[in-house]
């Protein structure tokens, strides 16, 4: 698997535009925690894949207990 360079994860916009607006909404939420997690760790490198996970994770949740209350 190729490393993802985590600075351009964050940098890139919703590029696919034939997606629906809650979609890309989702995505830039979850690109921009993945990007605040990587640079609570120092800007280290090769944690791509877990932080996109974990802030996926984190903002589901975050929208389930919203939509329990």
């Amino acid at each position: 698997m190729t490393p993802i360079n985590q600075s351009t994860l964050a940098e890139d916009s919703v590029a696919n535009s034939d997606q629906p607006i809650a979609l890309a909404s989702s995505e830039e939420q979850i690109r921009r925690r993945a990007y605040e997690l990587y640079e609570e760790r120092g800007r280290q490198d090769g944690f791509a894949e877990q932080d996109w996970l974990r802030a996926e994770s984190e903002l589901t949740s975050d929208q389930t207990l919203k939509a329990a209350a």
